[in-house]
């Protein structure tokens, strides 16, 4: 069963890619690195899932589920009125993640 505060939706086809590099350059949290034939999932863990990674991809080498996550978290607890800093974002903030966060504070900003 998938558990969005320890996986997330993230699929990688290295085979696909053609090193445009469009993932690199909107992808905020430096999920993917420059390689040499081929982008490289350098942080997976850290995927916030946005989804501007495959929504940039011209040869669909990255798949996500948008609207799951720290990105829908952090958007729902802003339209909640709720300070991302309070622990209260709800996506899990394990360590490594996209909110970098502990099991004592979550914080979606990183902080």
């Amino acid at each position: 069963m998938f558990d969005s505060y320890l996986e997330n939706t993230l699929q990688y086809y290295p085979d696909r890619c053609i090193n445009c590099r469009r993932c690199m350059q909107v992808c905020p949290h430096g999920v993917f690195a420059e390689g040499k034939e081929h982008v490289e999932l350098l942080q997976p863990a850290s995927c916030m899932e946005c989804g501007a990674c495959a929504l940039n991809c011209p040869v669909q080498a990255i798949e996500v589920q948008s609207g799951v996550g720290c990105a829908w978290a952090m958007i729902g607890a802003a339209l909640r009125g709720k300070d991302m800093d309070s622990g209260e974002c709800g996506c899990g903030g394990e360590a490594g993640s996209c909110c970098g966060g502990s099991a004592e504070k979550t914080s979606c900003s990183g902080k």
